[in-house]
């Protein structure tokens, strides 16, 4: 099935981690990708740390032509696939496009079901297993 916002994405060139910080308003390192605050508490996402301690994810990044903020079903079209194959995802949005991502195990599934559903996937930087 192709939908109608189909869309190219690329495997970002990194692994990122996802974390919550109850009581803090600002991380106390520059070592972050994105942030937001909530009342809650502060959600950081940032590249994995080399222990490979947590939970790692794998981020799809489009871009380019035809996404702009006012155009409708963008990120639908990237995580409905991802819903009806019960593939988890954490997204972050950009002013350009949505950051969307997976758990590192489940990238290869994540990256079939996306094509299957129309998405172009450019996959050069996606890491041979084990590595």
């Amino acid at each position: 099935m192709t939908s109608p916002t189909a869309q190219r994405l690329g495997v970002v060139p990194c692994v990122f981690a996802i974390q919550h910080l109850p009581r803090a308003t600002f991380p106390e390192d520059d070592d972050w990708i994105a942030l937001v605050r909530a009342p809650e508490g502060l959600t950081v996402i940032r590249e994995a740390w080399p222990t490979g301690s947590g939970d790692r994810w794998i981020g799809l990044y489009g871009g380019g032509t035809g996404h702009h903020l006012d155009a409708p079903g963008m990120l639908a079209a990237i995580i409905g696939p991802l819903d009806e194959a019960s593939i988890p995802v954490f997204v972050a949005s950009t002013f350009h496009a949505d950051l969307v991502l997976v758990p590192e195990p489940r990238i290869k599934e994540a990256v079939a079901v996306l094509e299957e559903a129309g998405h172009r996937v450019d996959t050069r930087h996606l890491s041979p297993p084990g590595s």
